[in-house]
């Protein structure tokens, strides 16, 4: 139960640093409290107003318009009284005076500030980086030059794309550039696609699907550097061992690093990213930190759920509002990648002192495995059908003993419930069938 905290009244002008997903979230938050700060500015460096960065990967495939992605436009801010500033980076804060300064030239005193500040892409140390037709795929203005680039260069007219990185960002910009009609392979450093999601045999079958659809995959691929044409462009990627791909474009998706920068130069106490407490709260008392730009007892983010907890916590302190702390909680992944529905949580590799059970049906294209100790599950992937996904979570999360359904834990949620419930032991046909 929520209740106004009597040391904690509501800020008199708050400005959000940041107009992403993270940022925008907070706001809508906010205006929901009653004790809303009475003034709120958000700054976002891009030139419009916040959009769904998940949903990057559909506009480049052309499933989805660019208005689509828009979250809320410029007359929402506006009907809810809040300014709205785009196309300015903040560059300087001066903690004594609570000011800021952006690229502009524009200054701004604040009672408290919210560093929503993001992520930027992860770019390795690689010989030709900066030649022209290397790109990143993380904002709109990525998404563009992809877009126009397929639009001129289709596997018709020799157009040939490489995507480096093998997680969920980069299978997506894969599949977005081939339905664009590119020739696409895609490089992984690891031995398997989303080696942090997938066990051996789920992302085998995943690099089956996307190989049936013509995407080349080439894992334990090592970069050696990128190929100039001779006039500035990328020309081909080179692989460690001396194999070369041919590119006329090559994407860069392997990872995120945390916009830490503007409060590391502000003299905020920064690790990997700005680091707050239990309440979002950094070093200064008057500076919160939120998102992918955050670091909360050693861990940095970049999935939604823990983030709008996240954002839960710090909408209500801001609002004078009393609330438990932010703490971490487990979380599961679901995704759908490509097309094709994931969902893991806990480890990927068994040790020595779990039972695994599997579950392949290979026509229907379902797997299931998860991995029990002492009857309780510690981890799961589930490939194609997910629909148990979310019912080994909970009971992973209740460190449920599964024993008494064990039988049944890889045929259906209500067969194992059925058995979960029973008060007495009973003889069951699903025994056979396991």
């Amino acid at each position: 139960m929520r209740h106004r905290h009597p040391d904690s009244p509501a800020t008199e002008h708050l400005v959000i640093v940041g107009n992403g997903m993270a940022g925008h979230r907070l706001v809508e938050a906010l205006v929901k409290q009653p004790g809303r700060p009475p003034r709120i500015t958000v700054i976002g460096d891009e030139r419009v107003p916040a959009y769904n960065r998940i949903l990057l990967s559909p506009l480049l495939a052309g499933e989805m318009t660019h208005d689509a992605l828009t979250l809320n436009g410029a007359d929402w801010y506006a009907e809810h009284d809040i300014a709205l500033v785009l196309g300015e980076r903040v560059t300087d804060i001066d903690l004594q005076a609570r000011r800021l300064t952006t690229d502009a030239g524009r200054t701004l005193d604040y009672d408290r500030l919210v560093l929503a500040t993001g992520s930027r892409p992860a770019m390795p140390p690689i010989p030709g980086l900066d030649l022209d037709g290397v790109h990143a795929f993380r904002d709109l203005d990525d998404a563009a030059e992809l877009i126009r680039f397929s639009r001129t260069r289709a596997t018709g007219h020799g157009g040939r794309a490489v995507v480096i990185g093998g997680g969920l960002l980069g299978l997506e910009a894969a599949e977005g550039l081939r339905k664009r009609g590119l020739a696409v392979s895609l490089i992984q450093r690891d031995d398997r696609l989303m080696n942090r999601q997938l066990d051996v045999t789920a992302a085998t079958l995943l690099q089956r699907e996307l190989e049936s659809r013509g995407l080349e995959v080439i894992t334990e691929g090592h970069i050696a550097g990128f190929e100039d044409d001779g006039s500035g462009h990328v020309a081909a990627v080179c692989l460690e061992g001396g194999r070369r791909l041919a590119a006329d474009c090559v994407v860069v998706a392997i990872g995120i690093a945390p916009n830490a920068e503007l409060g590391r130069t502000a003299g905020l106490e920064v690790n990997r990213a700005v680091i707050v407490d239990e309440t979002l709260t950094s070093s200064d008392p008057a500076i919160h930190a939120l998102g992918e730009c955050c670091e909360f007892q050693g861990t940095t983010y970049g999935l939604v759920e823990p983030i709008w907890r996240q954002v839960e916590v710090l909408a209500a302190h801001l609002a004078g509002e009393a609330v438990d702390g932010y703490v971490e909680k487990p979380c599961a992944t679901k995704l759908k990648v490509s097309g094709v529905s994931l969902y893991a949580f806990g480890p990927t590799e068994p040790d020595a002192d779990h039972e695994v059970l599997t579950y392949h049906d290979p026509q229907q294209g379902d797997y299931r495995r998860l991995l029990l100790r002492d009857g309780r599950i510690e981890g799961a992937v589930l490939y194609g059908d997910t629909a148990m996904g979310p019912w080994y979570f909970e009971r992973s999360l209740a460190g449920t003993d599964l024993g008494p359904c064990r039988q049944a834990l890889l045929l259906g949620a209500a067969d194992a419930q059925l058995l979960l419930d029973s008060p007495e032991p009973q003889d069951s046909p699903l025994k056979e069938a396991a």
